[in-house]
């Protein structure tokens, strides 16, 4: 019997933005999978195409951005087939999103708890006098303190770990299939980290909902996600276990991420810096490995040759010539 397909597939995907200077290429042949109770961190320095990433799934790139090539499988159906109706009505209800900042994210004019009613009754989970209650029982299950009251507060009456709770709530309140969280602990102390991303790992447990982290923080995605995509310059470049990511990274950019991460070190002097930037993409002549450049393992052929991906075992691909075995 053959396995079930994962819940979402991305295969192949490239992107472009057309803008006055010139086409970025943003992303580039990007690849990886997700399955149910999982999540999947993808992680790499900003502009490397994680966010990028995450609004192609959701249907809200800029109007300067193209697909050029890939699919977009979610639950068996294509997205990126099935026009604006067809992505409205999975939106919100089958795949919901948590973006950077809190506070940009809510309307600072409405009481926080209608704003998730509005979202209950626009996906036909509640009626709009039934969405009162509705909306108090998801700000509870978040753990928010005296929910009925909170229902009632604008955005600045809260904290910024509060209104980021609020989020939660109403990105989880129609009980999506999919969570994609963009960089949630964006501004947050480390306690509140902790338990914005506590309530995604229970929820993740508990509902068998799939979860795709948006991190520039490999420490974090190794604590709470249970593999890891590392991207670089709009290349996914590795994936594998959370674990072995930190441990024995492949690839020399995610090797360099993971040395570069504080938890690893024990002081200061032990942390290791990654070289030089992240290539123009507007360039016409971008070799074939866009980590060439910052490269000490690099050959001729980077410049030349296509990437090829590499099985190094049953859930572990690297796409580069020279992988650390």
């Amino acid at each position: 019997m053959s396995a079930p397909e994962p819940l979402l597939v991305v295969e192949g995907l490239s992107l472009e933005f057309r803008t006055r200077s010139g086409t970025v290429r943003a992303l580039e042949d990007v690849s990886f999978r997700l399955g149910k109770g999982e999540i999947l961190g993808v992680v790499g320095e900003s502009g490397s195409g994680k966010s990028v990433t995450a609004y192609a799934i959701m249907g809200l790139l800029d109007p300067t951005a193209r697909i050029t090539a890939g699919r977009i499988r979610f639950a068996g159906v294509d997205l990126l087939g099935s026009g604006r109706a067809g992505l409205a009505s999975v939106r919100g209800s089958e795949i919901a999103m948590i973006f950077q900042s809190p506070r940009t994210a809510l309307n600072p004019i409405r009481k926080v708890g209608a704003q998730i009613g509005d979202v209950l009754v626009r996906h036909g989970k509640a009626a709009r006098g039934g969405a009162h209650a509705k909306a108090v029982e998801a700000l509870a299950r978040v753990r928010i303190p005296d929910p009925e009251r909170r229902y009632h507060a604008y955005p600045f009456e809260l904290s910024g770990g509060m209104c980021q709770r609020v989020i939660i709530a109403m990105a989880l309140a129609c009980e999506p299939f999919l969570l994609i969280a963009d960089e949630p602990t964006t501004g947050l102390d480390v306690t509140t980290q902790a338990v914005v991303m506590d309530l995604v790992r229970e929820f993740v447990d508990r509902t068998r909902m799939a979860a795709l982290l948006i991190t520039h923080d490999l420490g974090l995605a190794g604590e709470y996600c249970d593999r890891i995509t590392v991207m670089h310059a709009g290349h996914a470049v590795e994936t594998a276990s959370a674990p072995l990511i930190l441990r024995r990274a492949a690839h020399p950019y995610s090797a360099r991420l993971a040395g570069a991460t504080p938890g690893r070190a024990e002081s200061v002097e032990d942390l290791a810096s990654i070289p030089g930037n992240l290539p123009d993409l507007r360039r016409d002549d971008l070799p074939p490995c866009r980590f060439r450049g910052r490269c000490d393992r690099r050959e001729a052929r980077c410049d030349t040759l296509p990437l090829p991906t590499t099985a190094l075992a049953a859930d572990h691909t690297v796409r580069c010539w020279r992988p650390a075995a």
